[in-house]
């Protein structure tokens, strides 16, 4: 097949049938059609590939042309967080519940695949947020977030005081229980079910939307990407064990009177589409919107 990959990586959700299955299907579908195939290492046992096929996330975003994700959002963002540091291009098998980034159905995916393998599909950048805690001006921790990074407490129902500047701007104070700062990607997570606005993924642009706050006059806000977010923690919280979580996977320690600064990555995630995807039949499928009237 001439196609526009050479090498492909394989990651999938470890110890899962239904995952294992699609995997086994795609190696050998990859395999008997001439691709080199990588293996991420937490899969790889499953499918009993050779020692030269097998790979760590890090190798792989180094060595393939295409990504192959299969699992659940969840899979795809942990995936997304290495993967988007390389140039490579990543489409997703969808073994989770909603798919917003895993767009490819495990009953017939082999289509699609096949049209995407030959030079036939879309593609689309999407930007990541880099996280950064600050503690009397030095830098403790950082991280990258596809969807969101979320300022929260380490105690359920415990509000937390703090300020947020925009490019070195006050804008305001909240007494609430934390702040989600989502990704055009991540306006359809966490940050819709907090009430946030839907952000379609070609707008340079994120959203603030604060958690339980105490003031009925706080809501959401979009600004442009481009901004830096700075949040300074109260010193006077009670709670020294606050938290920001990049995508609900990874956690970065905060304490009273930390500064959070938030700003766009150098880094962007590469996904690739069938021709026929569409962002909107998406929507419509995942969030159960009505069907055309006539």
């Amino acid at each position: 097949m001439d196609s526009p990959f050479k090498t492909i990586g394989l990651i999938g959700k470890a110890h899962h049938n239904g995952t294992n299955q699609t995997l086994h299907g795609l190696y050998d579908y990859l395999i008997e059609r001439g691709f080199r195939v990588l293996v991420e290492t937490r899969v790889a046992q499953s499918l009993g590939v050779l020692p030269d096929q097998v790979a760590d996330l890090v190798q792989l975003g180094e060595q393939s042309d295409l990504a192959i994700v299969v699992g659940g959002d969840g899979n795809m963002l942990g995936a997304a967080r290495v993967l988007s540091r390389f140039d490579v291009a990543v489409i997703g098998v969808n073994r989770g519940n909603l798919g917003f980034l895993t767009d490819l159905s495990p009953q017939d995916y082999l289509i699609p695949l096949e049209q995407v393998l030959s030079g036939h599909f879309k593609t689309e950048q999407r930007f990541l947020l880099e996280a950064s805690v600050y503690r009397h001006g030095e830098r403790k921790a950082s991280n990258l977030a596809v969807n969101e990074a979320v300022l929260h407490p380490g105690k359920i129902a415990h509000m937390i005081e703090f300020e947020v500047y925009i490019d070195g701007s006050f804008m305001y104070s909240q007494r609430s229980d934390g702040l989600i700062i989502a990704t055009p990607t991540g306006s359809t997570a966490y940050s819709l079910s907090a009430g946030g606005a839907i952000l379609t993924p070609k707008l340079n642009a994120m959203t603030l939307v604060p958690m339980f706050p105490h003031t009925l006059s706080s809501r959401p806000i979009v600004i442009d990407a481009d901004s830096e977010v700075r949040l300074l923690v109260s010193p006077d919280n009670q709670d020294d064990a606050m938290q920001v979580s990049c995508d609900g996977q990874v956690t970065l320690a905060v304490h009273p009177g930390d500064e959070i600064l938030l700003r766009k990555s150098a880094h962007q995630l590469k996904l690739v589409h069938p021709l026929d995807y569409s962002y909107f039949h998406v929507l419509r499928n995942k969030l159960g919107w009505g069907s055309k009237l006539f």
